[in-house]
């Protein structure tokens, strides 16, 4: 149970001086609220045999209440030191959480939910939290607390009433463990359910357009519903067994009243204990219910921490498919791009997505790469991009494998535009600038400029400041994609890669973009994937993709001689585009 407390030692060597004196100004809260129990007791003594005076009351009044200044004074330094504490591991394991997750790579999130990552950064997380603040306190209160308060009723009262009092909390302890691993397994199941609604709230919310064009407002409304019935069985689940933690122990501590008093009773009447030893046993009693309950909320509470920290950890000790090696080789720019006899399978594929593909791209070129619908387009490009463990064959960059350059050095290289835009819940302006930070609204306009965006920046509200949105939502297809060029463009990388980013515009606005590129990036490397053929007709060579491997390569004019597929497909186009 207490593994989760050994899990967040860094933390608590971390933070070695918070929880220090915390603890200790926790102890001696504890320490100094027995005395007025003590002090109340001796004053009914007096009362009882008749010597109580006017001076000794008020001397009783004003130390009582001293004693409870004291007791605030210190209860406040003790909370701000606990739960500060809580919310800085909160702060701690967040920060960590999401920074780890910018290092994993696609096939981690091929493998993870979306819906259930956010699950383990916020309510994991808080369940975290709860166990370092709330967690240690009922610790505290549950073990020295409880232990203090029984000392204080055997010697300062009765170790004979004492003794009987607390014969029922045996039953707690047992009932404690019983209900502990309840707690355990099914908050894990709970938290998997949560995560899995959270998933359905982000694709609903995504695709509320595509539900709605297909009339599937129902459906969606029913999954959803059968969603959130297995979250609160699932919550229900673990309320059931919770419910029983508070009921348990008030009838522990019930006999403990009953047998206190009865024995007491007999006690006072046999003169063992007076009628003052018996009212501040009682209070000490009563003081002994929290450490009870803190027992139950230890164990709740340790629990649901340890399954949350589980889940966390899990992703915090997923390691990335690509990292740096151990001893990278420094390069001060890329110069010719070499694949030479490059396989390449996915991690979760049973075939091979490339084959055998060799080729060279000295700088400053342009490489087309066409062909039909899934034969591996994006897949090569991606090679560049290293985001996968490389297969067999090698790709240099200037001469130097791509494994040994550091994956910050290569990716400060690239410009990638991938086929699904990714745009910001922000700004144009911000958008942009993602492709460089802080970068003026001149650059700004150039990047858009060389996008072909600035007729439709002046048609969009707020201009630059215009909010496009979740993903965009507010631009149209062609808009977003000149919005995600124009942030590739605004880095003027070394090496740009645009992955079918012309799609959604119209031959018109293609053409210029090209033109664009042509005059602006020379010298610098492009690598162009599309199925429309004019937007790589200017390429220094192009590539033919089918199931992988190459099939022809060649110029645009090298290619038309051959007959074969680029052929075949530029004539169909030209049939399409006369038509049109």
């Amino acid at each position: 149970m207490f593994s989760v407390l050994q899990d967040l030692g860094w933390f608590f060597r971390r933070e070695k001086r918070r929880y220090t004196i915390g603890l200790v100004v926790l102890i001696i809260a504890g320490i100094v609220e027995l005395l007025p129990p003590r002090l109340l007791g001796s004053a009914i003594d007096e009362i009882v045999r008749s010597t109580i005076t006017t001076a000794s009351l008020i001397k009783y009044i004003a130390m009582i209440i001293a004693l409870l200044l004291l007791i605030y004074w210190i209860t406040y330094i003790w909370m701000r030191s606990l739960f500060g504490g809580s919310n800085l591991v909160e702060r701690l394991l967040r920060t960590r959480f999401m920074n780890h997750l910018l290092t994993l790579t696609p096939s981690f999130f091929e493998r993870n939910r979306t819906g259930d990552l956010m699950a383990r950064a916020t309510n994991d997380i808080r369940a975290v939290s709860v166990t370092v603040g709330f967690g240690m306190l009922t610790l505290v209160d549950s073990t020295i607390f409880f232990a203090v308060v029984l000392l204080a009723m055997g010697f300062l009262v009765s170790w004979k009433l004492t003794l009987a009092a607390v014969l029922p909390l045996p039953l707690i302890a047992v009932a404690m463990v019983i209900y502990g691993r309840a707690i355990h397994d099914r908050y894990t199941l709970a938290q998997d359910a949560f995560g899995d609604m959270n998933d359905q709230v982000l694709e609903s919310v995504s695709g509320v357009r595509v539900i709605r064009a297909y009339v599937q407002e129902r459906l969606d409304e029913k999954r959803f519903g059968a969603i959130t019935d297995d979250v609160y069985r699932k919550n229900m689940a673990v309320a059931r067994v919770d419910s029983f933690f508070e009921p348990t122990i008030r009838f522990c501590v019930g006999l403990s009243y009953i047998i206190g008093l009865t024995y007491g009773i007999y006690l006072v009447l046999r003169n063992q204990i007076t009628l003052g030893d018996l009212v501040s046993f009682n209070m000490y009693l009563g003081m002994i219910v929290w450490p009870m309950f803190a027992i139950g909320e230890l164990i709740n509470v340790m629990q649901r921490g340890g399954a949350s920290l589980e889940r966390i950890d899990e992703t915090l000790n997923a390691v990335p498919d690509v990292r740096d090696p151990d001893h990278t080789v420094a390069v001060s720019e890329p110069g010719m791009i070499e694949f030479n006899n490059v396989t390449f399978r996915y991690p979760s594929s049973s075939i091979d997505n490339l084959t055998g593909i060799s080729l060279s791209l000295s700088k400053g070129e342009t490489l087309g790469v066409v062909g039909r619908t899934g034969s591996g387009k994006s897949t090569l490009l991606k090679q560049l991009l290293h985001e996968y463990p490389t297969g067999t064959g090698d790709i240099h960059i200037s001469g130097v494998p791509i494994e040994k350059i550091s994956l910050d050095r290569l990716h400060s290289w690239m410009g990638y535009v991938p086929q699904e835009q990714i745009l910001f819940s922000k700004t144009v302006r911000e958008n942009i600038q993602f492709g460089l930070v802080g970068a003026s609204d001149e650059k700004i306009l150039g990047a858009i400029t060389t996008a072909a965006f600035r007729s439709d920046l002046d048609t969009l509200e707020s201009g630059l400041d215009t909010l496009v949105g979740e993903r965009g939502v507010s631009l149209s297809g062609g808009q977003k994609q000149r919005v995600s060029l124009s942030r590739a463009f605004i880095a003027e990388p070394e090496i740009l890669i645009l992955d079918d980013a012309l799609s959604a515009v119209d031959a018109r606005t293609e053409a210029q973009i090209v033109d664009n590129i042509r005059s602006q990036r020379a010298g610098k490397t492009t690598l162009i994937s599309t199925h429309r053929l004019s937007a790589v007709e200017h390429a220094d060579q192009i590539i033919v993709l089918d199931n992988g491997r190459i099939i022809e390569r060649g110029t645009h004019a090298e290619l038309l001689e051959l007959n074969g597929w680029y052929r075949e497909q530029y004539e169909r186009q030209q049939v399409e585009n006369n038509l049109g």
